[in-house]
C-alpha cells in the first residue's frame, strides 16, 4: 500500500498546483480513519517515514508509576500486567532498566514480582540489546530518570528496533513512569532533572500523543507559589506553531493506558486528566474510551510539518 502511494505521488509530483495527495488514513488496515491532504512532497515523505504504519496494531500498557502508596511494586496493576500478559500469550519479559544506573540491581526488584507471576525476566544489558529486542516477547521499560533513559535508548541505537518490534511485530509493551515517558512521540512533559543530555527528546513515537506521569493537583491550602503542574502543561500548549507540540494525558498515581491498535481505555485505580491543545483541560474516569486521542492529534501533526 506505500508504495502504491509513492507510485502515485511519484508520477504526477509535476502537476503540484494541480494535485493534492490525499492519503486515505485508514483503510481498515490503517493507523488513522480520515482523510488528510498533503501539498508538499517533503511532507508527504516525512509523513510516511514517521507516521504511517500499515498493519500496526500497538499493544500497550502504560502505567505511571510503578508502586502506588499502600500498594507493593507494581501491586496495583498485577491484575491489569496479568491480563495484559496472557491476552498474549507471552513466557519471558525483556527488562530495559537503563532510567536506572544500576542495572543489575533493578533487575533483581523486577525479577521477583513476574516470576510470582509465572513469567522469566530477561534483562536487556545481559545480551546485545538489539539482539535482545529482536527476540524478546513482550518488552517492560521501567521507571527512573527519563533522561538517562533516553539517552541510552538513542546511544545504543534502540529505537527504531524497538518502535518496528512494537509497531510492525505487534511485540506487547509495557512501561512504567519514565518506560511511559518514552512510548510518546518525544519527552517533553516528564518531570525528571536533565541530568544528562540525550542526543534529541526524540522517543519511541508508539501513540501519538504525549504522556505526563505523576501527575498532581495542585493544592489549594499549599503555600507553595510555584508553578502547578497544569500551568506548565499549559505553558507547553502555548509555544509557538514552529515547535511540535502534543495534545498530553496526564496520569495520576495509579492510573494506567490500556491501547490496542487504535483502542484505547483507561485503566487503573485513578483518574487521569486530558489537555488537548486549545482547550480546557478534562477530567477522565476509569473506564473511559480514549480512541479519539488517535484521531485528535494527526491533524496538528501535519500542520506541525508543513515548511
Amino acid at each position: 500500500m506505500k508504495n502504491w502511494f509513492y507510485m502515485i505521488v511519484n508520477n504526477f509530483f509535476g502537476f503540484k498546483n494541480l494535485l493534492k495527495y490525499s492519503i486515505p488514513l485508514n483503510l481498515r488496515k490503517c493507523k488513522y480513519q480520515k482523510v488528510e491532504n498533503i501539498t508538499s512532497k517533503k511532507v508527504y515523505e516525512q509523513f510516511f517515514k514517521f507516521r504511517f504504519h500499515p498493519m500496526s496494531r500497538p499493544r500497550l500498557l502504560l502505567l505511571s508509576s510503578s508502586v502506588v502508596h499502600g500498594y507493593g511494586f507494581l501491586e496495583y496493576a498485577a491484575a491489569d500486567i496479568n491480563t495484559f500478559l496472557n491476552k498474549n500469550r507471552v513466557s519471558t519479559v525483556l527488562f530495559i532498566p537503563y532510567a536506572a544506573v544500576d542495572h543489575d540491581a533493578y533487575l533483581a526488584k523486577v525479577s521477583p514480582t513476574f516470576s510470582k507471576w509465572g513469567y522469566q525476566v530477561e534483562g536487556i544489558h545481559k545480551d546485545d540489546p538489539i539482539e535482545a529486542v529482536k527476540r524478546a516477547e513482550t518488552i517492560f521499560i521501567g521507571g527512573g530518570n527519563t533522561f538517562l533513559l533516553l539517552k541510552t535508548l538513542h546511544d545504543l541505537n534502540l529505537i527504531r528496533v524497538i518502535r518496528q518490534r512494537v509497531l510492525d511485530d505487534g511485540v506487547p509493551y509495557i512501561g512504567s513512569s519514565a518506560g511511559t515517558n518514552v512510548s510518546a512521540p518525544a519527552i517533553h512533559n516528564t518531570n525528571d532533572m536533565p541530568i544528562v543530555f540525550p542526543s534529541s527528546f526524540e522517543a519511541l513515537n508508539l501513540i501519538p500523543f504525549n504522556i505526563n506521569p505523576h501527575y498532581v493537583d495542585s493544592d489549594p491550602n499549599s503555600t507553595h507559589k510555584g508553578e502547578t503542574r497544569e500551568e506548565r502543561i499549559l505553558q507547553y500548549h502555548s509555544l509557538p506553531s514552529r515547535y511540535p507540540v502534543y495534545n498530553v494525558l496526564a496520569l495520576r498515581e495509579g492510573s494506567t493506558l490500556y491501547v490496542d491498535g487504535q483502542n484505547a481505555i483507561l485503566k487503573g485505580i485513578n483518574k487521569a486528566r486530558l489537555f488537548l491543545r486549545g482547550k480546557a483541560p478534562q477530567e477522565i474516569d476509569v473506564g473511559t474510551d480514549l480512541s479519539q486521542l488517535f484521531a485528535y492529534t494527526l491533524k496538528s501533526e501535519l500542520q506541525s510539518m508543513q515548511l
